[in-house]
């Protein structure tokens, strides 16, 4: 459900840019370069996906839905765009696909969404474009873009976290049925062996936070227990994720002289991780 706090409507998303990817072999070459599987993606559909390194760690996050044709829409962070479309037009190679940026706008919606707008979760969706009717305030949608635990990686934090680092399979970003993509023994590995030693936590904060701020824990203040991902301010109030050190989850925690409160997510975390 919509936070009731929250307003309702569309707001334009700045922060937000497009890169379309066209032609014959497009869904075989993102087939082989995103952690999702869209060779299977329904007209209509969106998923989340990752965009990795070598090292398996994520240099962008996407929401990906097909074109009506032979080609996808990928929307990221608006400042991980060029660098991301440049990387990927490095392996198209022979593939006949091109991909370019796109300058369609696009809008968040919170509420009840137009048709034509792709689900992100309960009370959520991406539109194509900025709809008519009601306008949702630009810091209501980004508290609901934080409080959803579903990360979006900016340029700050390019580079810094294996998938499940910031519960990325969680929210459905990773297909482990898929075949392979660049970084995927890293991201196996860290699945199935267990090895993810930080979790991403929602925080409640004293004071506004930025992406890739340090955050530090009271039991070893002076080694970083975790590292903010993305964080929003409205009314006053300060909420942030957080990729955090397992064993920081029940610390004091800090970033400069904000005190830090770990909040529920709104989804589960295996009790083993």
């Amino acid at each position: 459900m919509t936070d009731p706090t929250l307003t309702t409507g569309a707001v334009a998303l700045p922060d937000w840019a497009l890169i379309h990817a066209h032609g014959p072999d497009a869904a075989t070459f993102l087939q082989g370069q995103l952690t999702q599987d869209v060779l299977t993606l329904a007209p209509g559909a969106a998923r989340l996906a990752g965009y990795c390194s070598p090292k398996g760690r994520l240099l962008a996050s996407m929401v990906v839905w097909r074109d009506g044709g032979d080609g996808f829409y990928l929307a990221c962070s608006a400042d991980v765009r060029e660098a991301t479309l440049k990387r990927l037009k490095m392996f198209v190679l022979r593939a006949k696909c091109t991909l370019e940026a796109d300058a369609t706008p696009l809008a968040g919606v919170l509420g009840a969404a137009p048709a034509g707008s792709l689900a992100l979760g309960p009370g959520r969706a991406l539109h194509f474009g900025l709809p008519s009717g009601a306008e949702a305030a630009a810091e209501d949608w980004a508290w609901a873009e934080v409080a959803s635990g579903v990360p979006r990686i900016v340029a700050a934090c390019a580079d810094q976290f294996v998938p499940q680092m910031v519960n990325f399979e969680l929210v459905g970003g990773v297909s482990f049925q898929k075949g392979c993509y660049p970084g995927q023994e890293v991201v196996a590995r860290s699945q199935y062996r267990g090895t993810t030693k930080r979790r991403l936590a929602l925080v409640r904060s004293t004071a506004p936070l930025t992406p890739a701020a340090e955050v530090f824990a009271a039991d070893d203040p002076d080694q970083p227990a975790g590292m903010v991902v993305l964080a929003a301010s409205r009314a006053g109030a300060h909420t942030a994720q957080v990729a955090l050190k397992l064993a920081a989850l029940a610390q004091p925690l800090r970033c400069g002289d904000a005190v830090l409160t770990v909040q529920p997510l709104p989804y589960a975390i295996a009790e083993e991780d």
